[in-house]
């Protein structure tokens, strides 16, 4: 048996299945495999939150057509929650708690019984609080529980033709403020108006445009920071400067996921 017949068959008892979508390789395999063996039996939701940026929910979308999934979406303002935008090291743990009980109520007007979502084996390796959270909501992992690592969700991925096989890994774009300094709209829009004008200058898919207090530090892989010469860098720091940045720098030590672990990537 095969890693995506094990994956498959992982929902071969249930009767109606909600996937938790994000945009992203691992929850859209799980949302694969449910579709593969349940048909309109599974359904695909993704949190449309303040924290997820427009080139994040467009391939949630996109993910989505690909597959044949029915898709829905909760709409919400986690900036309304105190416990959220306060931004200290529970931040994800209490963003979580409130996705997993919007999730639960959905699922109940639809008759669902089981709802999942793409965390990983390797996931569990990281410092990740919003997994208890979920946890507490009796939300499951299909990848977990059937041993699938990142290298083999690639793999498995791209085998079945899905486009984001070998798509980074992202984060929601709170992610990108230090703990201790509050999330605001304003700072989300100017973090993800940053990472957009940086794509569009360069060739890069994986970049973090930090927000320290107004000062913007731009973290791309290492072996991209070749992309950023004097003048591409120019017009950055210009753009980003029109929408509220005071400085902008780049990291010459390049991305690191949750670097410091002041950062929760």
């Amino acid at each position: 048996m095969t890693k995506l017949n094990e994956l498959e068959n992982w929902f071969a008892d249930k009767n109606k299945v909600m996937i938790a979508l994000s945009g992203g390789v691992d929850s859209a395999l799980v949302a694969y495999a449910a579709f593969q063996k349940l048909g309109d039996s599974a359904i695909a939701v993704t949190a449309d939150y303040k924290t997820l940026s427009a080139e994040e929910l467009q391939t949630a979308k996109q993910i989505c057509s690909e597959i044949g999934i029915t898709q829905l979406f909760l709409d919400y303002d986690e900036l309304q929650n105190e416990e959220f935008t306060k931004n200290d090291s529970t931040r994800c743990f209490h963003c979580r708690l409130e996705l997993g009980d919007h999730l639960l109520n959905l699922a109940k007007e639809h008759d669902v019984d089981v709802i999942v979502d793409g965390t990983n084996l390797d996931d569990l390796g990281d410092y990740r609080p919003g997994i208890d959270a979920l946890r507490q909501n009796g939300i499951r992992s299909p990848l977990v529980e059937t041993n699938l690592s990142k290298p083999q969700i690639r793999q498995i991925a791209k085998s079945v033709g899905l486009s984001v096989h070998d798509k980074p890994s992202n984060s929601c774009l709170a992610s990108r403020i230090p703990w201790g300094q509050r999330v605001t709209a304003e700072r989300l829009a100017r973090i993800e108006f940053g990472e957009t004008i940086i794509k569009q200058l360069t060739k890069v898919k994986q970049v973090r445009v930090r927000d320290f207090d107004g000062s913007a530090k731009i973290e791309v892989e290492k072996n991209d920071l070749s992309e950023f010469d004097n003048l591409v860098l120019d017009k950055i720091t210009e753009k980003l400067k029109m929408v509220g940045f005071t400085s902008v720098e780049i990291d010459l030590e390049g991305y690191k996921p949750g670097k410091i672990n002041v950062i929760a990537d």
